[in-house]
């Protein structure tokens, strides 16, 4: 299970630089989101952990901490805070914000999408290269 998180990870991280790439930035956002969601699902599997079926998992993340390898551990927070900014956008990334009448093609910015794929690709690779081994 853990194996196949990852590589699903690893694809939406995949497609989440496609976005970006063809000035989708809300795509990118919500494929991040979904990337990074997987790979830290991955991740509490190699633990043999049952994490919560919803899509902010940094709690769990965090409980987790002392179990998982120094690399990941290390920056646990940045992980928990990327984890619960992305659920909370995951939404916004895919609708818009309705009320408002922003469509999700206007709700992010270029430069938002790009610093949140910066940081999910690196907090991917290592999830997914603690999965795999």
């Amino acid at each position: 299970m853990a194996r196949d998180y990852a590589e699903s990870a690893e694809w939406f991280l995949r497609e989440s630089e496609n976005a970006l790439n063809a000035g989708r930035s809300a795509v990118c956002v919500r494929r991040s989101q979904e990337a990074l969601e997987l790979a830290a699902k991955a991740a509490l599997r190699r633990l043999g952990i049952e994490y919560p079926h919803e899509h902010d998992v940094s709690e769990a993340i965090e409980a987790s901490a002392e179990r998982l390898p120094d690399s990941l551990r290390a920056r646990i927070e940045e992980i928990k805070a990327t984890l619960q900014e992305l659920a909370k956008v995951r939404g916004p990334a895919f609708y818009g914000y309705e009320a408002e009448g922003i469509p999700a093609s206007q709700a992010f910015t270029r430069e938002y999408a790009y610093e949140i794929l910066r940081r999910v690709r690196s907090l991917v690779e290592l999830c997914v290269k603690f999965a795999r081994e």
